[in-house]
């Protein structure tokens, strides 16, 4: 992916406004193959932040899904989700905690 669309897109995935986070979170999905091995690694990591502190359910989603699209690539290792540990599971919904599950390989 081109430099400049990349950090836009990164720009929008840390956005404040959770609406933002969240339609920036499925746009990560749409654009899978066009990532390079690091752009896919990078935008983990920063989901992986973003989720661990994210307090907007909807949003919280959508990077979770984008996180476990991003990791079907092969790029993305453990340890660039492992900020996921931080999550607070008894609070989530059981959907939502079957995705924090299944990218921490519990």
């Amino acid at each position: 992916m081109e430099s400049r669309t990349y950090i836009e897109l990164v720009r929008r995935v840390l956005a404040v406004e959770s609406e933002v986070r969240e339609r920036s979170a499925d746009e990560v999905t749409d654009q899978l193959s066009t990532y390079s091995p690091a752009q896919a690694a990078a935008l983990a990591t920063l989901l992986s932040a973003a989720a661990a502190s994210e307090e907007d359910n909807s949003a919280l989603e959508a990077e979770l899904h984008a996180i476990l699209e991003l990791m079907s690539t092969g790029h993305v290792l453990p340890q660039h989700v492992s900020q996921l540990q931080e999550i607070r599971i008894e609070e989530l919904s059981a959907e939502i905690r079957e995705y924090v599950a299944d990218l921490l390989g519990d």
